[in-house]
């Protein structure tokens, strides 16, 4: 089955020359997963597109059009990825944004299969490409990403299953396309978004299941350091919940207590991936 695609509500494949994401990646997306033939987390997704569309001054649409829009390309479908992409719309040429944006709503429905083998622990290996630290940007999912794609680019070998990112400084902000965990010393760390980074949905799941699982938690900057003392080490994103690092950078990791009770909890809020076993 083909993907569905809705410009403004159409079905179209195509948005205007002229159109400021595609001239500058002037506008946000959200990558949403479809599950047993519901999509996940909504509500959590549109109060992140909403809060980006506060912060780039790009008018929100409105909920209901939106729910209505994400259940017209799913229906029928059992899995696959939604896609919600906002531009700021058509404008004349130059930074400058229009005065009274007329923004540009792309909903999009790729069918397909959970990715399988998810559950297994990953490996994961560092990318030389760095990611900017811009606080204007930090925590919003923009559609400027040709630093992941430039990280992505780095390897081709099928066993490794994702790259981390780091700032010029040496910090990472997480993976090309998920949130970084550690547990160390007993506390699960993330870095944090003051700078750089992505505020990610399953990120924000893990956080409050730690909060009721009692396991303490905090943002932090990571350094290699970081990284080479962690007991466990596991990465999120909406796609594929919380997948263990079994290897980075050629160190083994095991799928410590604290991974698994986290991926126990998320299981019990629905996210499958998260009950299958290791």
């Amino acid at each position: 089955m083909s993907a569905r695609i809705l410009v403004n509500g159409l079905e179209a494949r195509t948005v205007p020359a002229d159109d400021r994401g595609l001239a500058y990646g002037d506008g946000l997306f959200e990558t949403l997963a479809l599950r047993e033939g519901g999509v996940r987390f909504v509500e959590a997704h549109l109060a992140r597109l909403a809060r980006g569309c506060a912060r780039l001054a790009i008018p929100m649409p409105d909920g209901g059009l939106l729910r209505t829009q994400l259940a017209a390309v799913s229906d029928g479908v059992a899995h696959g990825v939604v896609k919600i992409v906002l531009t700021r719309g058509p404008g004349p040429r130059g930074y400058a944004p229009p005065a009274s944006p007329e923004p540009t709503l792309i909903v999009s429905c790729h069918p397909g299969e959970p990715r399988s083998g998810i559950a297994a622990p990953l490996r994961v290996r560092d990318c030389a490409t760095p990611v900017a630290s811009s606080p204007a940007l930090a925590g919003l999912k923009t559609l400027n990403r040709l630093e992941q794609v430039l990280a992505r680019a780095e390897w081709r070998d099928p066993a490794i299953g994702e790259g981390l990112m780091r700032d010029e400084a040496g910090w990472y902000a997480g993976g090309t396309a998920s949130n970084l965990f550690v547990v160390r010393d007993g506390t699960l760390l993330t870095p944090g978004l003051g700078r750089r980074g992505v505020r990610g949905i399953m990120r924000d799941a893990v956080l409050a299941a730690s909060a009721r699982l009692g396991i303490a938690s905090a943002e932090a900057d990571l350094g290699r350091a970081d990284l080479d003392g962690a007991t466990e080490m596991f990465l999120t994103s909406a796609l594929i919940g919380i997948a263990p690092v079994g290897e980075f950078d050629g160190r083994r990791l095991a799928t410590g207590p604290v991974t698994r009770r986290l991926r126990a909890e998320l299981a019990l809020a629905g996210v499958g991936e998260c009950a299958a076993p290791l």
